[in-house]
């Protein structure tokens, strides 16, 4: 199965085959701060299942992650890691935004206060591990 989705300009677009590695929430601050956002909801690809075109940038987050994002509207795309493995797409950039459901929450330690997680989702302190 291929799910593809874009930018909000439209300038990027991808395809993404098969199904993802996992489907998760972050809460970590870096995350935070790269998605402007409380959490990032992401679906987890290997990179080599993910074609990408259209003007992209990226901006290195950690020693393992990098952040990619669109040249021309800014979009917050993927979390790749920079080893070239996997990359992380967020969810409400495919076309179908109900293609993929997260199954859990990780580093809720980092959330804030104000936000009530009342899913049901597994949630973890720190990484999952699985």
């Amino acid at each position: 199965m291929v799910h593809e989705g874009g930018c909000l300009c439209g300038a990027v677009r991808f395809k993404a085959e098969g199904e993802p590695i996992n489907v998760r929430c972050c809460h970590c601050r870096a995350c935070q701060r790269a998605m402007g956002s409380p959490f990032y909801a992401r679906a987890q690809f290997d990179l080599s299942s993910v074609t990408i075109t259209g003007p992209t940038a990226a901006w290195p987050t950690s020693d393992r992650i990098e952040r990619v994002f669109c040249t021309q509207c800014g979009t917050r795309l993927f979390s790749r890691r920079r080893d070239g493995s996997q990359t992380g797409i967020a969810l409400m950039l495919f076309d179908d935004r109900n293609a993929f459901s997260p199954t859990l929450h990780h580093w809720v330690s980092e959330k804030p206060d104000w936000l009530e997680l009342a899913d049901g989702l597994p949630q973890y302190q720190g990484q999952a591990s699985a």
